[in-house]
């Protein structure tokens, strides 16, 4: 459960491009950049030549390890490439200010426009963040009202759009709304992703094993198919925890307690004290 959530993480990440194009924010002007977008924007611009002679050698029916003798870059690398792992402009993690850039709006428009204030305000609201942030954001605000745009296009982190698109689908807001709308509208092989999940997710809860080898079929050219591949190669195990009342949390529970007795003695306790101290904590 926990891989095909964060396989679907991954669909996102892959499509942010795409995403940018559907909510219209795909224009960068490095005017209206904070400093460190600023940095990730011409590391993009240097790194578009490496991804295209990669991609260019890959469409030339080159496997991954020809690519590495031929360019010299890591597999990692080139197996990200080719992934669409580096496409993106931005990175895709996400920003400690990005739930309260409703807020901060609201309060822009009232007539709010010192960052300090507007910080101290969101401390006293539980924002966590350091003050530098607000200001990066009150100083992009400024410069594209001095640039003569009203609103800025902004696509939210990969990790916001994947829990928009699942577990905060049925009640958005209106913004939200129409940002998963306008994904769903434009990027139709991540919605695709999406259900692919669901469908693997509830037949996970409903023990619906019958229902595992047509799902194998239909996701393999999906968005999502490195995670199937994975189920594959794992077949039995993965049919036995949808039909098995059996489960080895147990196991693990007992395994992650010794690991903590044993890291809280900094590893260097032997087997006899290690003993003890596990009968004792018990």
């Amino acid at each position: 459960m926990e891989n095909a959530s964060r396989a679907f993480l991954d669909a996102v990440c892959k499509s942010m491009r795409q995403i940018r194009r559907a909510v219209g924010s795909t224009i960068v002007d490095p005017k209206l950049l904070t400093y460190a977008e600023r940095l990730q924007y011409y590391g993009y611009l240097r790194r578009q030549e490496t991804n295209e002679a990669i991609l260019e050698l890959s469409k030339q029916g080159l496997p991954i390890k020809q690519i590495v003798r031929r360019t010299g870059h890591s597999r990692k690398l080139v197996r990200g490439v080719l992934r669409g792992q580096r496409s993106d402009v931005f990175r895709v993690r996400q920003s400690s200010l990005e739930e309260w850039l409703p807020w901060l709006d609201g309060r822009w428009v009232q007539g709010a426009r010192n960052a300090s204030a507007l910080w101290r305000e969101m401390r006293e609201k539980g924002f966590p963040g350091q003050i530098g942030v607000v200001s990066e954001w009150a100083r992009r605000r400024r410069l594209a009202e001095k640039a003569d745009q009203s609103a800025l296009a902004r696509t939210p982190s990969a990790r916001s759009i994947a829990r928009l698109m699942t577990l905060a689908r049925d009640d958005p807001s209106k913004s939200d709304a129409v940002l998963v709308a306008a994904i769903e509208s434009n990027v139709p092989d991540l919605t695709t992703a999406r259900t692919l999940i669901d469908d693997f997710q509830a037949m996970i809860r409903s023990k619906a094993a019958a229902k595992l080898d047509r799902w194998l079929t239909d996701v393999k050219t999906s968005l999502v198919g490195s995670f199937a591949n994975g189920v594959e190669k794992d077949i039995d195990a993965v049919r036995n925890a949808i039909i098995s009342p059996w489960s080895n949390g147990q196991t693990e529970g007992q395994i992650t307690k010794l690991k903590l007795i044993k890291r809280q003695m900094y590893g260097r306790a032997k087997i006899d004290l290690l003993r003890a101290q596990l009968v004792g904590a018990t």
